[in-house]
């Protein structure tokens, strides 16, 4: 086995780590609104969502993972293009790792993006970045919270006026039930977006190392590709079902406190969000989507029940996940260039 192949196992085994802090750190949201609802336990939502976000894989068409595997434009006779993806996702888990310290629950996805495009930079400059792909993200960074925000208001509003006239009682246990179907979509879609992302930077590596054809398609019915699938959406489910307390606690508790209406809604309006953004094939924060539809729902039935410092901490840690990530990609890449100068 040659040093090369070494390394490509190396960051392929490195991209489903990812993929299951990923889980760890993004899934959370999947279960925010229905923890806080008090629907679920912590324990039983994880695995709730692990689960969805399993399934995904047999639902949606991997068009996400196109757009991520095409973020540099990688030259598959240029070996080092595999030190480029390897620093790319080094700077992703180190910036998730922080963030999750930290309990902000900061975008993967932008982590991603922001970490193999630094790594791209400090090797060739500019010119290697396909930077329409990283425009359709980044103007997804206001554009995902806003329509999960704008989803969340109208639905809450027309689910108001439908039961305006039953007891409260009687609506609170009807959506404790839809609660277990909404938290399900709105999982469905971040398996069926995030995991797919993990997928994009495997085929980035495999054609880097000429091991595949630019041109591969995914397919679950194709043995070549069939397994990347399915690693990515089992790291994906291990990683949501192991949790992400400290971001659950954050989302579903600090910004904003549901009753199972309006969790209902906010995941509702969330997986619409997830479930549009994943057919055109634009990778998407869950993050954003979540907190947006969240703050929605909490406008419209008390402003002040926002605690508006906690959502402000939050989108400073957004503006900064892409240019962090993406320096901490680049000294990576340096780094791997300095002990191993022979790529």
């Amino acid at each position: 086995m040659t040093s090369l192949m070494i390394v490509i196992i190396s960051a392929v085994v490195l991209a489903l780590i990812f993929d299951i802090i990923n889980g760890f750190h993004d899934a959370a949201n999947s279960v925010a609104t229905v923890v806080s609802t008090r629907v679920l336990s912590p324990a039983v939502a994880v695995l709730w969502a692990g689960f969805f976000n399993f399934v995904a894989m047999f639902v949606f068409a991997p068009r996400v993972a196109n757009t991520i595997a095409k973020i540099v434009k990688i030259d598959g006779s240029d070996t080092a293009f595999v030190y480029v993806v390897l620093a790319g996702l080094l700077g992703a888990i180190v910036w998730d790792l922080i963030t999750w310290w930290l309990g902000l629950p900061t975008s993967s996805s932008h982590a991603l993006i922001g970490g193999v495009a630094g790594a791209g930079l400090a090797y060739k400059g500019p010119d290697v970045i396909r930077w329409g792909t990283i425009g359709k993200a980044v103007e997804f960074i206001p554009l995902a919270p806003a329509l999960g925000f704008l989803f969340a208001v109208i639905a809450m509003i027309l689910v108001t006026w439908i039961c305006r006239n039953q007891k409260p009682t009687s609506v609170d246990r009807f959506f404790r039930r839809g609660q277990l179907v909404s938290a399900a979509l709105y999982s469905l879609g971040h398996g069926g977006n995030d995991a797919q992302k993990t997928m994009g930077i495997i085929m980035a590596l495999l054609i880097a190392g000429g091991l595949m054809k630019p041109d591969t398609e995914l397919s679950l019915l194709h043995w070549n590709t069939l397994w990347i699938i399915l690693s990515c959406h089992i790291a994906m489910g291990v990683g949501t079902a192991l949790g992400g307390w400290r971001i659950v606690k954050t989302m579903g508790m600090k910004i904003a406190k549901l009753r199972p209406m309006g969790g209902f809604c906010a995941e509702t309006s969330g997986a619409i969000t997830l479930f549009a953004a994943t057919h055109m094939g634009i990778p998407v924060s869950t993050t954003h989507t979540i907190t947006g539809a969240i703050v929605g729902v909490g406008a419209t039935t008390k402003a002040s029940a926002i605690k508006w410092g906690i959502a402000g901490r939050i989108v400073w840690a957004w503006i900064f996940t892409i240019p962090a990530s993406a320096l901490i990609a680049a000294g990576s890449f340096l780094l791997l260039r300095l002990l191993l100068p022979a790529f």
